[in-house]
This record gives C-alpha cells, sequence and structure tokens, in this order.
C-alpha cells in the first residue's frame, strides 16, 4: 500500500494558485485539509445505461462528504453498441476505451487527485475505467450505474430485452410476424434506464469489476431503478475516503490472483466474450503478457463450469433475477474451493471476507446460481478456439450456444465486412448449413472492431440460429445465441487464414473439443496467400490513429 493520506496535500505553498482557482468555484480552505476525491462520470442523455449516473454521483458525493473528504467531479465519453448499431458508427465502439482510459489518467494525474470514484456503465466505458485505475496506482473504486427490468414476454424470452427488437426483424423478414410487432415490441422491451438485462458486455464488465475487488460486495448486479442502487452509490463514496486514508490503491487490489478471480467468474455466470479482450487490456496495464491471460482463460475454461444461467444462456432470466439470487457474493461463495479468497478488495478485507459477510434481502434461487458439483453445463462460459483458422486463438461462448450446434460443420459464404453479412441475411440468402464469414472486421480491418449482434439476432429471428454458423475476425454482443465464433486472430486484414477462405470451404466448429477448422490442405491455403492482396480502409481522425496502432484481438486490441 501506498503512505497513508497526509493530511492538507494541497495545503503547501506550490499549490496556492491551485487553490485560488479552486476557490473560484465555491470551495473553501477547509476543503482542502481533506482528501480531494475525483468523481469520473460518464453521464450521457444519449445511452440508458449512464442516464441515472448524475443521481448516483450526488450519492457518491454525498458519502465523501460524509466520511470527511471533498469530491469533484469530471466526465468521460460513453458510447453504446446498441445505439450506434450501424456499422460506421460501431467501428468507434472498441477504439473509444482507450480514449477513456487516457482521458481519466490525464485528469487525475494533472490534478493530483488523491483518490478517484469511478461512476459509469456499459460495455467500453467499464474496461476503459478499469485500465485508467491500473495504470494511476491510486485509491480508486467503481460503482456501475445497474441493469435495465425486463420487459413482457416475447418469442421464447420470459423477459424480452433490448435486442427483441432485432430478432422481431428476422422474424419480419422470415414473414413471421407484421411489421405492428416490432413496433410493439420496440416499445416495451426497455422499460427502465440501465444497462441491457442479459449478461452481455456492460453487466459481464460490471460484474468482473466486483469480482476483481474493485466494488463493493453485492454492488454490481443492482438494477438501475432499485433504491439498493442509491445506497450502494452513497457506501461507495464512504469508502473511497478510508481507502485513501489506509493507503488502499488500485494496484494493491488489481493483482495477478485478482483478474484470476475475474476470469474464474465470467467462466461461472457465462460472461461475454468481450470480456476476453477486456481482461487482457487490463491486465496488460499492471504489465502482464497477453499470452498469460489467454492462458488462464483457457486453463479455467477447461476446469469452471457454467453455475449460473441468466440471458443469453437462459430465456427465462435476466440480471434482476441475478441480483436477487445473490449475485456476484453468492457465486463466490460457490466457487470457494478454487478462488484465491485472500485478495485484497476496496473495503480493506479479502474476497473471501466480503462473500463470508455479505447478507441478501432475497431468497437464493437454484435455478439461477447453482453450485460446483450441480453445475448447469460442464462446460465453462467461454471458450478460447485454436485451429489452422486462428493460430492465435478465438473466442466462443458455449454457455449460448446450444447443445445441437455445439460440433457443427458447414460451407462458407464469405462477406468481406457486418453489411454485407447483412444485406445477404435480408434478403435470405443464408440457408441451413452455411457458415456465415464476416471479415475484415477486426481492430485494423474496419478498423475498430465493431461489434456485430445484429447478424446473429436476425439469425435467430429467421430461425437459423440451430442450422447456421457464424464466425468472424469481428466481435459478437454478449447477447448473442446460436453457434458463432469471433476474435479470430491474426484477422483478416494482417494476414490470417480468414481472409483465404471462400465460398463453398468446408468447415468445423467444434466449441466442445475447442477446435475451429478450415477443411482445405495446406498446399491450397499457401497458394492463396501468395495471391492475397490487402488495401486499408481510407478513414481519417482517430479511427486512422487507431487502425495504425491497434494490436490484435488475441492482445486486447491495445494500441501500440
Amino acid at each position: 500500500m501506498q503512505e497513508k493520506f497526509n493530511k492538507g496535500t494541497f495545503m503547501s505553498d506550490e499549490m496556492l494558485s491551485c487553490r485560488t482557482l479552486y476557490k473560484a468555484n465555491g470551495f473553501s480552505e477547509d476543503d482542502f485539509k481533506r482528501p480531494v476525491i475525483g468523481i469520473c462520470n460518464s453521464f450521457t442523455d444519449i445511452v440508458p445505461g449512464h442516464k441515472n449516473l448524475r443521481e448516483i454521483s450526488q450519492q457518491v458525493k454525498y458519502g465523501i462528504y460524509r466520511n470527511g473528504g471533498t469530491p469533484v467531479e469530471f466526465g468521460c465519453i460513453a458510447v453504446c453498441d446498441g445505439v450506434c448499431t450501424t456499422h460506421s458508427g460501431s467501428r468507434y465502439s472498441l477504439p473509444s476505451r482507450e480514449i477513456i482510459a487516457d482521458g481519466i489518467e490525464i485528469m487525475a494525474r494533472a490534478h493530483r487527485l488523491d483518490g478517484l470514484v469511478l461512476v459509469g456503465s456499459c460495455d467500453k466505458t467499464v474496461p476503459g475505467m478499469l485500465m485508467a485505475a491500473a495504470r494511476l496506482d491510486i485509491p480508486c473504486i467503481f460503482i456501475a450505474g445497474g441493469c435495465m427490468l425486463g420487459g413482457p414476454a416475447f418469442g421464447a424470452k420470459l423477459k424480452s430485452d433490448s435486442t427483441c427488437s432485432e430478432e422481431a426483424y428476422g422474424m419480419y423478414q422470415a414473414e413471421k410476424i407484421s411489421h405492428e410487432d416490432i413496433l410493439n415490441i420496440m416499445e416495451t422491451s426497455c422499460p427502465t434506464i440501465g444497462s441491457c438485462q442479459h449478461m452481455a458486455t456492460a453487466n459481464s464488465m460490471c460484474c468482473m469489476a466486483e469480482a476483481m475487488g474493485m466494488s463493493i460486495p453485492g454492488s454490481a448486479a443492482i438494477p438501475a431503478v432499485y433504491n439498493e442502487r442509491t445506497r450502494a452509490a452513497f457506501k461507495t463514496g464512504e469508502v473511497i475516503v478510508d481507502m485513501v486514508r489506509n493507503g488502499l490503491t488500485s494496484r494493491d487490489i488489481i493483482t495477478e490472483n485478482a483478474i484470476k478471480n475475474a476470469i474464474m467468474v465470467l467462466m461461472a455466470t457465462g460472461g461475454s466474450t468481450n470480456c476476453v479482450i477486456h481482461t487482457t487490456a487490463i491486465a496488460h496495464e499492471i504489465g502482464i503478457d497477453a499470452r498469460s491471460v489467454m492462458s488462464w482463460f483457457e486453463e479455467y475454461g477447461n476446469t469452471v463450469p457454467l453455475i449460473s444461467r441468466i440471458n443469453p444462456a437462459s430465456h427465462e432470466y435476466d440480471c434482476e433475477d441475478f441480483f436477487k439470487a445473490g449475485g456476484i457474493p453468492e457465486v463466490q461463495k460457490q466457487l470457494k474451493s478454487i478462488l484465491y479468497n485472500d485478495c485484497m478488495t476496496v473495503t480493506g478485507k479479502t474476497i473471501g471476507e466480503n462473500a463470508e459477510n455479505y447478507i441478501s434481502m432475497y431468497e437464493k434461487n437454484p435455478n439461477v446460481i447453482t453450485s460446483l458439483d450441480k453445475p448447469f453445463s460442464k462446460l465453462a462460459g467461454l471458450a478460447i478456439m485454436h485451429g489452422n483458422l486462428a493460430p492465435d486463438t478465438a473466442v466462443a461462448k458455449p454457455a449460448a450456444i446450444a447443445e445441437e450446434v455445439r460440433h457443427f460443420e458447414g460451407t462458407a459464404i464469405c462477406f468481406n465486412g457486418e453489411d454485407e453479412a447483412n444485406e445477404a441475411i435480408g434478403k435470405r440468402l443464408i440457408k441451413p448449413g452455411h457458415v456465415v464469414v464476416v471479415r475484415y472486421a477486426g481492430p485494423k480491418g474496419a478498423p475498430g472492431m465493431p461489434e456485430m449482434f445484429k447478424p446473429m439476432k436476425l439469425l435467430y429471428g429467421q430461425g437459423l440460429n440451430k442450422c447456421t454458423a457464424l464466425i468472424t475476425d469481428g466481435r459478437f454482443s454478449g447477447t448473442n445465441n446460436g453457434c458463432f465464433v469471433g476474435h479470430i486472430s491474426p484477422e483478416a486484414a494482417s494476414g490470417g487464414p480468414i481472409a483465404l477462405i471462400k465460398d463453398g470451404d468446408k468447415i468445423e466448429i467444434d466449441v466442445i473439443n475447442k477446435k475451429i477448422e478450415l477443411k482445405v490442405s495446406e498446399e491450397e491455403l499457401e497458394r492463396r496467400r501468395a495471391e492475397f492482396h490487402y488495401e486499408s480502409p481510407k478513414v481519417d481522425g482517430y479511427l486512422k490513429r487507431y487502425a495504425d496502432q491497434a494490436k490484435s484481438a488475441d492482445q486486447g486490441g491495445i494500441l501500440e
């Protein structure tokens, strides 16, 4: 731990001009005798997962004041994959993570903040904030905005969610429902603010933050509209002041074993495939190389079963149900025999102590969270794939793949980008037995590695999710189900084997044994490789810089 807070960090003569300018904002001399705590708030009117963050931030301020600190708030950007569903917009989502991390670093170091509360939600905001925390190594704590409540039943789902409108559009394309039905589900499937209802990237990353020890116990899965969310924010404000006084920093918490704990929880809960990229990027900030992180994903993918069943692994339960079933503390209790229980957390207590002491006001639900000896599936939630199509790995999500398509052999139909694939799906060109190949969708090729939940949702709506597959060097939403493999590395833009696939090629996907193979001879692949030619897309601004500097998905998509 760092040295305990020296009362009056801002009170030295060298900080005179700093205090002078603070006073222009209404601060008093007494405010600088206390720990000055930054609050990074990713509030935006655009994203429902961030809509309540002004209130959350205000509660954090109250908590900081209550415990003797001085809060100072600033903002950061927040991009939502769901809102920017067009290909051109979604390309900015993953690259925004680096801007978030860099911006927080700049604000915290430029203003010599004593501690930092990270108030956020959604796909890239949470990992960007955790990357910044790991990089800064000052007292930091994360508080999520909370999940959205589910809508009325739709299709096979007992609760509709934010992606049901895309599923409905697929049904409409297949002439199963009317256009009015689509409009109805659009109106009702997102009844409240909050991050999307499923165990997609937003909720998965909030859960991973708690599993690492960076959030107070039980806070990750509280729905946005529950009063527990408000109380958790207030408590978070109190805790950060204690962290500063005790010299408890982010690197005391984000350690190698803490990351391993987070991966085990991710495997047990069927978290998003995107978490592989983000975990690798967070680990990079504390000096852990990508190969080590991927080896842990492989190790725990072979040993940790699925003990939590939440949409998309279930058509019945969502993140509200996960919270009521005990959330992350209950999962940690069930994994106690395999976790590193002595890892430190923001509370100043260990993971094991927090889990043991956590009391839920709701009854446990074994249909949502079960035990290690009675898992829902012996397969972990995620699988790191290998084979001649993915020399540097790929990622699948067995928790969201029906048993009948966990081993799939089919015929390739290739598209150079998501827009081409969506157009073909809309024209009903995808048939049973097809393996849809979407390439040039990686960090360099898109550029930006956009999230492609739409093609899978359309296939689901058309009834093709159990008789087709989709593979890509791009990313998926954690909401997808069907047979799918993403993050194929090297990507097509780097000359990876996915660039060499031709229509009609045979492809085998074996999620159980974690293999993905192109059934083409090495001699033929060498011939195609010799003919391969790639021209980078013409982009400007930040995407151009990102494309020039981004590493591959298996290395976290970080910038060199």
